[in-house]
């Protein structure tokens, strides 16, 4: 397979993934090494970086789907950019196999040094009738169809008589505890009320929102008490916590659950919204490389962020983010290894990049990744939140503030923060938007419909 040679043939540092850490090491590089003579070029599907903990509040109306993301080409304009996938790497020769976007034919592209920054994509598991029924918590695309599926159902469910089906159109599960799961179901819940005060047709008891939770407790992120206090104000509001309880089957639309204690039934009922958040994994295309894989398919890396074997670090090859297995030399990692988060992940990346022009261009010196985690911070709706930082624990309105704060302040790029704000100040006026956008999957239905001659009626005899 020949090399493309549209692409530039100056020493390269190919970074594998556009995500958190894939943009910021190639923003940090890519005038530094263009001054060495070299060039950065990321590889990834998208042209866009999406920041991940706004994906709830995208889903519930309060920020705009554009303004979570952020465009590759605007802010990497001394960088390479290919649309499409690393497929496999070949560290021995320095090659990895590009398949582009466009369906075209795969091609070879040289590198000097590689960044792996695939990042993570959601765990499931084999359970009867996920994969037809669910959808993710990982993507825009996924907030924005949760979102306007969700007000859909409700609109629809308005006029319909009072039965089952109206029952199964109102009801949203969510399954998994954790920030993303909690944060997604509460944040959905207050959109939902908001839906019904404008809907003289339903009330807030016809909706039913229910979490499923296969652990004992939620959000291990925070303080035990702090978990209990999620747990109490979620049911004050109406919503069905069930823990200890997993997922069975979703054929049909008709969810069975199951006891996690001693496997027994747990209840079955219809919902026409599931959203599974029950964790990541690793993305699979680092099977596809000759780089070391630990047990739970992460790259094996070390201190300084090289990829490394059981001989030790492989020159020119580099890792950090979700995709990776990193020492936390903090001492607070499961298992002894950063978790992955978006907290993590921008700091390796500002360090990955310094130690890439240490390493390579002698420009400074080679370091350790060491970072404490500040805490956690978690909205769960309009002026409601739960936050430990630093050890200290916040509820309701003071731990949303910080919520807000802290991923204002987080959000990539200066242009970007000032659109989330903007955002925020004008829902402060005018409220969410609660319009539902339809037939975004399908959108030459009207033409194709105004296009299509109108069949005449049949006259009788």
């Amino acid at each position: 397979m020949a090399s493309n040679k549209q692409f530039s043939d100056r020493p390269r540092v190919l970074v594998v993934g556009g995500g958190y850490v894939g943009l910021y090491v190639a923003k940090d590089l890519q005038k530094k090494v263009k001054e060495q003579g070299g060039i950065v070029t990321v590889v990834d599907p998208l042209p866009y970086m999406t920041y991940q903990p706004f994906l709830p509040e995208v889903a519930a109306g309060t920020i705009e789907a554009r303004d979570a993301v952020v465009s590759h080409r605007m802010h990497l304009k001394n960088t390479e950019l290919i649309t499409g996938r690393v497929t496999s790497i070949n560290h021995a020769a320095r090659t990895a196999t590009i398949e582009p976007g466009d369906g075209s034919e795969p091609f070879e592209l040289p590198y000097q040094d590689v960044v792996l920054a695939a990042g993570s994509i959601t765990r499931t598991f084999p359970i009867p009738g996920l994969a037809e029924a669910g959808i993710g918590m990982k993507s825009i695309e996924e907030a924005m169809a949760t979102r306007n599926h969700v007000l859909e159902r409700i609109e629809t469910a308005s006029l319909m008589p009072v039965g089952p089906e109206r029952e199964r159109a109102l009801t949203f599960v969510v399954v998994g505890g954790g920030f993303a799961g909690i944060e997604t179901l509460t944040e959905l819940e207050d959109m939902a009320r908001d839906a019904v005060r404008i809907n003289d047709r339903l009330r807030r008891e016809d909706l039913r929102f229910v979490l499923v939770e296969a652990m004992g407790r939620v959000m291990p992120e925070v303080k035990p008490d702090q978990a209990e206090w999620v747990v109490a104000s979620m049911r004050e509001r109406g919503i069905e916590v069930l823990l200890n309880t997993s997922l069975a089957s979703a054929e049909g639309g008709v969810l069975k659950l199951i006891n996690m204690a001693d496997k027994s039934p747990a209840g079955e009922f219809g919902a026409d919204t599931l959203i599974w958040t029950a964790g990541v994994q690793a993305n699979p295309m680092v099977r596809a490389t000759d780089f070391p894989i630990d047990e739970r398919g992460r790259v094996r890396a070390n201190a300084e962020l090289r990829i490394t074997g059981d001989d030790g670090p492989l020159d020119g090859a580099w890792a950090a983010g979700d995709v990776s297995a990193v020492p936390d030399l903090s001492g607070g990692g499961v298992g002894g290894f950063c978790v992955p988060n978006a907290q993590h992940a921008v700091r390796q990346a500002k360090l990955l990049a310094k130690n890439i022009m240490a390493a390579r261009y002698g420009v400074g010196t080679v370091e350790e990744y060491n970072h404490k985690s500040l805490g956690a911070v978690a909205g769960l709706g309009q002026y409601k939140g739960v936050a430990n930082i630093m050890g200290f624990g916040l509820k309701g309105f003071p731990a949303w503030l910080a919520h807000r704060g802290y991923h204002g302040l987080a959000m990539p790029m200066f242009e970007r923060k000032f659109r989330v704000i903007a955002g925020w100040l004008l829902n402060v006026s005018y409220g969410r938007d609660l319009t539902s956008l339809r037939n975004l999957e399908d959108p030459r239905r009207g033409f194709e419909e105004a296009a299509t001659p109108a069949k005449k009626p049949a006259v009788k005899a």
